[in-house]
């Protein structure tokens, strides 16, 4: 669409560079930022360029999620109905029932993640006698945190379980008087039976996982997401399960760039699996769009102590450091750095007892390992993790969770979870995620109000203000901060010159808006490399169309990804001499872009046209 150069103008631009905090314009040549300044000053550095004029929004470096799941998630987001954001259970159950008559069998009907109860208005979850009424053909599994999933008489009757299924080691099957399954699934520790429930289910043929990764991906751009970590996962095997998004590399479609780490996947044979991978691929392989990034957040079984903050923390057995050692020695070795799930303190000094242990023969300095959680982590520990020269990722998993947190441990012991502000006064590199999707939500903005707010989706308030977060460091934690967790340090993270064109123009300025509506910014102009990847309003045209998502009975066809509220829904301007109804527009439209979007669904529809109908 563009011609050699690209400008940028008419911007408040944070740069995160701190010998340039702010501009007012950039200029991009081969998807690197050429100049960073006045209009004046970008103009005389590319004067053959073409212009987008910004209309004075805030203008960000494009957000990088430190730990998700988006490989993962993208090979079945188009099967998913998202509840992420959606304010009322009955609103939640309205979609279900919607979804439940258009999805054909043997399909199921899926609400895996990224929401809360807490996050309803009725402050609770559906009651298994509720999807049953709604669903009574139809199997329907929703899992709610990593604590429990709902399933109602259909998923049952195809899953198998009957008052003859034993309970899985670290899950319950909970039975009525008569010993028959109930439909409620609860993690006992542990979140493996909700995982191997939910992997009996369909899966997306590879035509339509091509459009399902696809979509995620401009539903993450559209949150002004340009970068992720991805952290492997549960019943992610590599190589196999990684050919989608391969395939997307090859035809140059990726509208993310993903730095991805290998999760084991079996328990008591972790040290044979990483030494078969040091054998395939090395930390760095690839490009600037798609890269090995090293090992985890799954290191070893025994070293996974699971988040179900409902439930007593989980001791790990004995043998974990047993385990974990040869890991570490190996990875170690060669230099490949990892990342290690860990939520409390007793996990985390026991893993580092392993660490010094090892460093002392091999020293770690360099590699750039780190922590993931680390919810309890103790100041002890951010010291030792400090003199190794290690790292934390932190994840928003306390939004969703803190009023159990509190339920168990109380209001003082939430109050640091995790203490984010001691960890950077010692000097530790930190970086922010979400660890979507299948516990909080894959929005951006959803971390930066709990870093800013301390505030949980229910209305809790965590932390004191010496735990919280100013809006600039928050959002460093979500760009420039990252790029130390995936080696890329100088490379990406600030709008400066030389470093790859990643952007976000936003909605509303997240240095202007109250508090409490961070939570709603979305991007209206997301580039990658120079290249627009998405644009909402007057921006959408610059943005190229997506065939609409497949199967066409997807539910993102229908209500799209992260709720919009009222207030930030389409709003048709009827600027036009076509004579439809806002209607007509919607529908129309939206399929002639390739989107099949219903009319009725004007939330999940942004397009702009060539009568001058506008989406804004």
């Amino acid at each position: 669409m563009f011609g050699k150069d690209l400008i940028i103008a008419n911007a408040r631009i944070t740069t995160l560079d701190r010998k340039n905090p702010s501009a007012e314009a950039v200029a991009i040549r081969d998807g690197r930022f050429l100049a960073v300044g006045s209009e004046a000053e970008v103009r005389a550095a590319a004067p053959e360029a073409s212009v987008i004029d910004a209309k004075g929004r805030r203008m960000i470096p494009g957000l990088i999620d430190s730990h998700t799941h988006m490989i993962r998630g993208g090979l079945n987001y188009n099967m998913e109905l998202r509840w992420d954001g959606v304010p009322s259970l009955s609103e939640a159950m309205a979609m279900l029932k919607r979804q439940v008559d258009r999805t054909p069998a043997p399909q199921w009907v899926r609400v895996v993640g990224g929401f809360t109860e807490h996050q309803f208005a009725e402050k609770r979850l559906p009651t298994l006698e509720e999807l049953n009424a709604v669903a009574p053909d139809t199997p329907v599994f929703i899992l709610h945190l990593y604590d429990r999933a709902l399933l109602n008489a259909a998923a049952l009757r195809v899953v198998g379980y009957t008052k003859d299924t034993p309970n899985p080691p670290g899950g319950e099957i909970q039975r009525d008087a008569g010993g028959n399954p109930t439909g409620l699934l609860l993690a006992q520790p542990n979140a493996t039976i909700l995982y191997s429930t939910l992997a009996k289910g369909p899966k997306l043929n590879p035509e339509y996982a091509v459009s399902s990764s696809r979509h995620f991906m401009r539903e993450l751009n559209s949150l002004g997401v340009t970068s992720v970590i991805d952290a492997g996962g549960g019943f992610q095997s590599y190589p196999d399960d990684y050919a989608i998004i391969e395939q997307l590399h090859a035809d140059r479609q990726m509208t993310v760039r993903v730095s991805y780490n290998l999760f084991t996947q079996k328990p008591k044979e972790e040290i044979s699996e990483f030494s078969g991978w040091v054998k395939q691929v090395s930390p760095g392989h690839g490009d600037d769009t798609y890269r090995h990034n090293g090992a985890g957040e799954m290191l070893v079984y025994s070293a996974a102590d699971f988040e179900d903050l409902r439930v007593e923390r989980p001791e790990m057995p004995p043998d974990m450091e047993t385990d974990l050692e040869p890991v570490i020695r190996l990875l170690s070795e060669h230099r490949w750095p990892w990342r290690l799930h860990a939520t409390y303190d007793e996990t985390i000094s026991r893993a580092l007892d392993v660490f010094e242990k090892v460093n002392r023969d091999i020293p770690l300095q360099g590699i750039n390992w780190f922590f993931d959680h680390a919810e309890t982590i103790s100041d002890r520990s951010i010291h030792r993790i400090a003199a190794l020269g290690g790292g934390v990722a932190v994840q928003h998993r306390m939004m969703f969770q803190g009023e159990y947190f509190i339920e168990r441990h109380g209001a003082k012991a939430a109050e640091s979870t995790p203490p984010i502000r001691k960890m950077l006064d010692a000097g530790l590199p930190v970086g922010a995620g979400t660890d979507a999707t299948r516990v909080a939500s894959y929005n951006p903005w959803v971390s930066l109000s709990w870093l800013v707010t301390s505030t949980t989706l229910g209305g809790t308030r965590l932390y004191p203000a010496a735990n919280r977060l100013d809006r600039e460091t928050a959002l460093r934690l979500w760009t420039e901060a990252n790029t130390w967790f995936s080696n890329e340090q100088g490379k990406k993270g600030q709008i400066r010159e030389g470093q790859l064109a990643d952007l976000a123009l936003l909605s509303d300025d997240y240095f202007a808006v109250p508090e409490d509506q961070i939570v709603h910014l979305r991007s209206v102009l997301t580039v990658l490399g120079g290249e627009v990847v998405h644009g909402d309003g007057p921006f959408a045209p610059l943005a190229p169309a997506l065939p609409a998502p497949m199967p066409d009975w997807s539910p993102v066809a229908t209500f799209g990804g992260y709720y919009r509220t009222p207030g930030a829904q389409a709003k048709v301007a009827m600027a036009c001499g076509c004579g439809h109804g806002c209607a007509v527009h919607g529908h129309n439209h939206a399929a002639a872009l390739g989107a099949h979007v219903p009319a009725a669904d004007a939330r999940t529809f942004w397009g702009a046209f060539g009568c001058g109908c506008w989406a804004v």
